[in-house]
């Protein structure tokens, strides 16, 4: 992929351990995505996808930092910029939408004065203008009957709603990204189609690229161009979702596909994946994936496996795949 919009390179995020010690929960992570393209960063919870994205838009809680690596957002690295500086490209450039609206959203605030906010952090209009741009953002999203919910206090939205006041808000100052945290987590299954359907009907109207984080596949089949696998703070496989999803090549890309409740025959007990995740301050030398990996070899508990490029622009990083090569 040429000139991607966003390129991160060698991106390593930390949190204090014992004494001196940091532990890294982001571990040299590489990710790419073109102008216009959906990429969904998958993994179980703990992997590290949440803190790649706050990573990225320099929203890392302390006492976490960003130690190391490259972000760069169409071309323009972001890494180092001063505080105001970042805090223009994040709603400018950059947008999340994240997976709890209810912690997001200001409660004794009208939901239409905060999109109308979020309009005039990033231009130069009257209040007025503010509000009819979040009456047709409000339009945009979905939102039914916008000119009475403008006035709305956010108790009085289903948890539906509230995402959709929130994507608005994302999308108030025409970002070049969106960051999509979990979007759907915490609404029931027919709203969650109903938002998935949205963000996929913004993105094609509004040509924004989306970084999509998520654990559910079917999310990811759903809505993205292109997948990254992440496991124990790294991306272990990447490519198209058709290649990613049809034939995955990493034995934890493998299980998380067999673990998917649409793939297990009735009267089936649904398959796990052996063992959890290590800690971050408990990785092993080696592979990560490897004590819980049924085709481990000496070579995958001693050596961490590199990246071996496949066809189409993937890669994955596995002893076994590059052995085969």
């Amino acid at each position: 992929m040429s000139a991607p919009l966003l390129a991160v390179e060698g991106l390593v995020t930390s949190f204090p351990g014992r004494g001196a010690e940091r532990i890294a929960v982001v571990d040299r992570v590489d990710l790419a995505i073109a102008a216009g393209e959906t990429l969904a960063l998958v993994g179980e919870s703990g992997c590290g996808k949440s803190m790649t994205a706050l990573s990225i838009v320099s929203l890392v809680p302390k006492p976490g930092r960003v130690d190391a690596g490259s972000v760069r957002l169409a071309g323009r690295e972001l890494r180092g910029l001063p505080v105001d500086a970042m805090r223009r490209v994040r709603g400018a450039e950059i947008a999340m939408i994240f997976q709890e609206p209810a912690t997001s959203l200001n409660p004794v605030q009208r939901v239409g004065a905060q999109v109308a906010e979020a309009v005039r952090l990033h231009e130069r209009v009257s209040r007025g203008e503010a509000l009819r741009r979040a009456l047709a953002l409000f339009e945009s999203v979905g939102i039914p009957d916008p000119d009475a919910r403008l006035g709305a206090y956010p108790h009085q939205l289903s948890g539906g709603l509230k995402q959709r006041v929130m994507i608005a808000i994302a999308l108030a100052a025409r970002p070049k990204l969106l960051v999509a945290d979990e979007p759907t987590t915490a609404l029931d299954v027919t709203v969650q189609a109903q938002i998935l359907e949205l963000l996929r009907r913004l993105a094609g109207e509004t040509g924004a690229s989306v970084l999509l984080i998520t654990h559910d596949l079917g999310v990811v089949n759903e809505l993205a161009d292109r997948v990254a696998v992440m496991y124990a703070g790294r991306v272990v496989e990447e490519g198209t979702r058709e290649a990613v999803l049809g034939a995955p090549r990493h034995p934890y890309t493998q299980g998380l596909l067999r673990a998917m409740p649409a793939r297990a025959a009735a009267g089936e007990r649904l398959y796990e994946i052996p063992g959890a995740v290590p800690a971050a301050d408990a990785w092993p030398p080696g592979c990560r994936f490897a004590e819980r990996c049924a085709i481990a070899q000496d070579v995958c508990r001693a050596r961490e496996p590199e990246r071996t490029p496949l066809a189409g622009g993937g890669g994955v990083r596995c002893h076994a795949v590059a052995a085969a090569r």
